[in-house]
Parts: C-alpha cells; sequence; structure tokens
C-alpha cells in the first residue's frame, strides 16, 4: 500500500511492523503486541493498522525462509535484532507482496535512520538489492531446506509427516496462507440466503458453507460486516460451528461450556435451543468476551470464572445433560491465523498440553448425567492432543462410549473426528463421548 498523505509513511509502517515482530520473537504473543502498538499510537487509522498488521502476519508466516534469505545474505550476523526484523519486513514485501522493489528498499534504508542506524543504511541497501539481483537462485538454494520450505519448525514438520504421511505438505501450506473468514448466521435472526442477498446489497461477495455457515471472498473489518454488532451473525470458523450441532441440544437441557471464552460456541448452543447454559472459563478478562456476546447476540447464561479440572469450586452437584469441553491445545491447527503460535510453540508442549486435557477430562466426566453427552473438541491435528487423548481416556473410564459423527468422520485416511485445515476450514478434532 502506498504511503498516505493522512497517515504515517511506509518509512514509519515498516519500523512499527518490525519493532512487533521483535516483542513477538523475544516470546510476547501477536496479538497482545499488535493491541500495544495501537495504544501507543493511537494516531493510526484503520488503513495504517492494517498494513502494520500484514507485514507483521506476512513475516511471520515466512519468517524461517525470511530468515535462510536474510543468512545467506549477510557476511557475517547481524548484532541488533531490530535491524534483523527490519530486513526481514522488507524482504517478506519484495518476495511476497506486490509493494514496489525500489520503494521498499527505499522506505528500508530510511527506517534504519529512524532507528538510529544511520550506519546500516548501506548495509540494507547492499543486501535487499542483492537479494532482487539473485533471487532465483538464492531461494532455489535456501528451498532445500525443509524449514525454510515449509516455513515451520523442523520438529513440527518431522511430526506431521509422521503422523499425515499423505498429508502433512498440504497441512504444512494450508498453515502459511491467508485464512477464510466464515460467518455464522444466527438461525433465529436469519438464513443463509437472505443474508447472502444483503451481503450482495452492500457489495461484499461470499457463498453459503453450511446450514448456517457464510464464507466471504475477501475479508473485511469487522466493523463492514451487515448485522455483526446486532447479532445478525457472528464471526466464526466453519470447523468450529461443527461443534453445537454435534451436541444433539433440545430445549430445557442442562449445559455447560467449559474453556468457553471468547464465547462463540456458547452463542451457537443458544442459538440452536433454549438451554440452561453454564459458560465457564478460568480467565476472568477473557470471560468478559463471553458476556459481551451474549449480550450482543440477545442471550443471557450462567457465566462462572473457575477452573475445569476443579468441578468443587464452581459446580452445585447437578448434573449437565451436554459437556462442550474445547481445551486448551497447541492450537496447531490454527497456525494461519496466530502465525507466531508456530515460533513460540516448543515440542515438549504439546505433552504438557496433554496432561492438562486428560485432567480436564477426568473432572468433568463426574459433572456428567448418565446418558449425557460431552463433546471433546480442539482447534489442533497434533494426534497426541486428538486421537491418542480420547483413546487414552476410552481405557480410564469403562462407562465411557464413543459415538459416530457423520458430519465429520468421512475420510477413512483420517483419524475419526480430524479435520485438517484447507480452504474452507481450519484444523479441528472433535469427539462425542456418552456416559452409559
Amino acid at each position: 500500500r502506498p504511503a498516505r498523505a493522512s497517515g504515517p509513511a511506509m518509512v514509519e509502517i515498516q519500523r512499527l511492523a518490525s519493532a512487533a515482530l521483535g516483542h513477538v520473537l523475544a516470546g510476547r504473543s501477536l496479538d497482545a503486541e499488535l493491541a500495544a502498538a495501537w495504544r501507543r499510537h493511537p494516531q493510526l487509522d484503520g488503513h495504517d493498522r492494517a498494513a502494520i498488521q500484514d507485514l507483521a502476519y506476512g513475516t511471520l508466516r515466512f519468517r524461517a525462509r525470511l530468515d535462510a534469505l536474510l543468512d545467506a545474505l549477510l557476511d557475517k550476523p547481524l548484532k541488533d535484532a531490530r535491524l534483523r526484523m527490519l530486513l526481514l519486513v522488507a524482504l517478506y514485501q519484495l518476495e511476497y507482496t506486490r509493494a514496489a522493489p525500489h520503494a521498499v528498499v527505499d522506505h528500508a534504508v530510511r527506517a534504519c535512520h529512524g532507528l538510529g542506524f544511520t550506519s546500516a543504511k548501506s548495509l540494507a541497501n547492499a543486501v535487499l538489492r542483492n537479494f532482487l539481483r539473485s533471487r532465483p537462485a538464492l531461494c532455489a538454494r535456501v528451498d532445500r531446506a525443509e524449514t525454510a520450505r515449509y516455513c515451520h519448525p523442523q520438529w513440527w514438520i518431522d511430526k506431521l509427516h509422521a503422523q499425515y504421511p499423505a498429508h502433512f505438505a498440504a497441512i504444512l501450506a494450508a498453515g502459511n496462507a491467508r485464512p477464510p473468514l466464515a460467518l455464522r448466521v444466527n438461525c433465529r435472526r436469519a438464513r443463509v440466503p437472505e443474508y447472502l442477498e444483503r451481503l450482495a446489497r452492500d457489495g461484499i461477495k461470499a457463498e453459503a458453507g453450511g446450514a448456517a455457515t457464510v464464507v466471504l471472498e475477501k475479508p473485511v473489518p469487522a466493523e463492514r460486516i451487515p448485522g455483526l454488532a446486532e447479532g445478525l451473525v457472528s464471526v466464526q470458523d466453519a470447523a468450529a460451528q461443527l461443534a453445537a450441532p454435534l451436541l444433539d441440544l433440545r430445549d430445557g437441557m442442562r449445559v455447560l461450556d467449559a474453556c468457553s471464552a471468547p464465547g462463540g460456541k456458547a452463542g451457537h448452543a443458544l442459538e440452536l435451543a433454549e438451554v440452561a447454559l453454564t459458560a465457564l472459563d478460568r480467565d476472568a478478562a477473557r470471560l468478559e468476551r463471553v458476556r459481551a456476546n451474549l449480550v450482543r447476540l440477545g442471550f443471557s447464561a450462567r457465566v462462572v470464572c473457575g477452573d475445569a479440572c476443579e468441578p468443587a469450586a464452581w459446580w452445585d452437584g447437578a448434573p449437565f445433560e451436554r459437556i462442550l469441553l474445547d481445551v486448551p491445545c497447541s492450537a496447531s491447527g490454527v497456525a494461519r491465523r496466530h502465525p507466531d503460535i508456530k515460533w513460540l510453540r516448543r515440542e515438549t508442549d504439546i505433552a504438557q498440553f496433554a496432561r492438562e486435557q486428560s485432567r480436564m477430562l477426568d473432572a468433568l466426566w463426574q459433572t456428567l448425567a448418565s446418558g449425557g453427552k460431552l463433546l471433546y473438541a480442539t482447534c489442533s491435528v497434533f494426534q497426541e492432543e486428538n486421537s491418542e487423548q480420547v483413546a487414552r481416556f476410552l481405557e480410564r473410564h469403562r462407562n465411557a462410549t464413543r459415538l459416530t459423527l457423520p458430519a465429520v468422520d468421512n475420510d477413512t485416511q483420517l483419524p475419526a473426528g480430524q479435520l485438517l485445515p484447507d480452504g474452507r476450514h481450519d484444523g479441528f478434532f472433535y469427539a462425542l463421548l456418552q456416559k452409559v
């Protein structure tokens, strides 16, 4: 995007994006860092924020390849991480965007001055122009390494290759793609065909993706989505929209939505049936988003701050007929939405998540009524958190049986309940367990 006279120049946008990346690679989440940047720079308008976000997200998506390219272009390692981040952002623009190459180089050189790297201006100019001159051969050379070719950590690549030998390359490619923007139409207020007509009147191209699902051809800012603020629709990935229907809800049921924040699935459940819903989460701040979503949709529920592993602290002893347990996980199925996950997550984290998931399953199973159903869900593609977790649970609990999910169990090559990320939806896993 060319710099606008009313906003900061691309030089400043490059600088702010590279500063955010520096904080992320030091351990801070990208969403948190961008939110902090917006607070520090209230003068940024929506276009400026979108430009900074695009540079930050894109650079993180392709970080491994950009790192390899930069290392190949340098005679010796850079001592300052801020300069390295700036050059990675510029390389992302040159390799993955349609920005004019001469403008990208010029902006990066000028940004060096703004960062106090006046002496590095000639280095930045030489590195970026050398990339433009040697681009085909340089890219071919670095792409020999799997980390650069797939833009994921090696342990992540190895795990997917072992667990999905026929699908791993497609999973990794999806993890580097821009995610689709899906909406859930509130079935109490509208139907998909009439909402598609409203989008068309507003010049927004979209198509139906399911009974209540609409997928936009191109993402648009939240404020431009017709009916979002009024509760006519909600932003929710198509795979996540399977959760509430899979619970087989009926009016009057006692339902627990554990790990509820930000409340998308709770809202969907209440759209489908008039249930007595408890929305549970251990993060008080994130529960405010649950409350806000319920208010936007016009629903009420019991919202409780508590730990799913410790039901004695919040459960009244009356069994739930349905439980949705969308557990904390590696989020490996939604890495394209949160590209920092690839670089902040560690292989040892998977076992830690699996242990916590196991504790939650065991704890909440005691709150489920006889004959009731618990839907176990993750946004992961790693089998330790999914099919292997459920298998271990069934070994521990002889009063549990796993039910078939027709809408999900339709690929004989994949573990039952496993959805892989693609152009329609994120990576998700579901297992419906019944107490017998």
